[in-house]
């Protein structure tokens, strides 16, 4: 268990994939937690202690800040943010449609942002936080196919550094968990066929092993757990046999 007891964490995206991992992890750890995704039916059947679930998506301001308004009363303040949500939408830039590129910078960078707006405020007064920005290892690299998407996780990336140095002399940290290839859904949603097949064909020519949630889950309960006065700025991660 954490040497101290855990402040209320809110993860977004919870429904599914890391999200969904690192709420099992956190709430088997004594966590108090704010669930929030689309899918509610997805959260609640999770079916975890001390939890508040609620449909939310992470571009609406006003549904962000009632949910978190609604678990302070009844757990305290928000010590943790997990922002997690985002969406995968791959295409060469001739051939995607441009509407793709809206959902990605809405849920991918702005939902990030909001979800941050939700919460730092109260940090910042309490002198104490974590914010865990969920990026990818397409923040720090580029990938076929990836133009829009790439280029929302770099932001996400400049955004967390900034912020971090915004917030340190706070005593909020901003850790940013940047993991390769997982056994998600967000490969699912990909519009593009073509794609998905090369994706499957990729993963089979490295042995078919790939980050699973509950690995990246642990990386963010590790970065949670270290003492206020430790930050884990960032942390990439892929599996061993992923070259890229």
């Amino acid at each position: 268990m954490p040497q101290r007891t855990p402040g209320l964490t809110l993860i977004t995206g919870a429904s599914s994939g890391i999200g969904a991992a690192t709420a099992r992890l956190l709430a088997s750890r004594g966590y108090p937690l704010l669930l929030l995704a689309r899918r509610l039916d997805r959260l609640e059947a999770l079916d975890l202690p001390n939890t508040l679930c609620r449909e939310a998506d992470v571009t609406d301001r006003a549904a962000l800040l009632a949910a978190v308004a609604e678990a302070e009363a009844r757990f305290g303040p928000v010590e943790s943010l997990v922002n997690n949500a985002g969406v995968m939408l791959l295409g060469t830039v001739a051939e995607q449609d441009p509407e793709e590129w809206d959902r990605m910078l809405d849920v991918n960078v702005k939902g990030v942002l909001n979800g941050i707006h939700a919460v730092v405020k109260g940090m910042v007064e309490r002198r104490r936080g974590t914010i865990v920005n969920v990026s990818s290892t397409s923040g720090r690299k580029t990938y076929p196919s990836h133009v829009a998407y790439v280029g929302t996780k770099h932001a996400v990336h400049a955004l967390s550094e900034n912020l971090r140095e915004e917030l340190a002399p706070h005593n909020v940290r901003v850790t940013l968990i940047a993991p390769g290839a997982c056994n998600t859904e967000l490969q699912s949603v990909t519009t593009n066929e073509a794609i998905k097949q090369g994706f499957e064909e990729w993963k089979a020519s490295i042995g078919g092993v790939i980050l699973q949630p509950e690995e990246v889950a642990e990386s963010i309960r590790f970065a949670l757990e270290m003492p206020q006065h430790v930050c884990i700025r960032e942390l990439m991660l892929a599996s061993t046999n992923q070259p890229v």
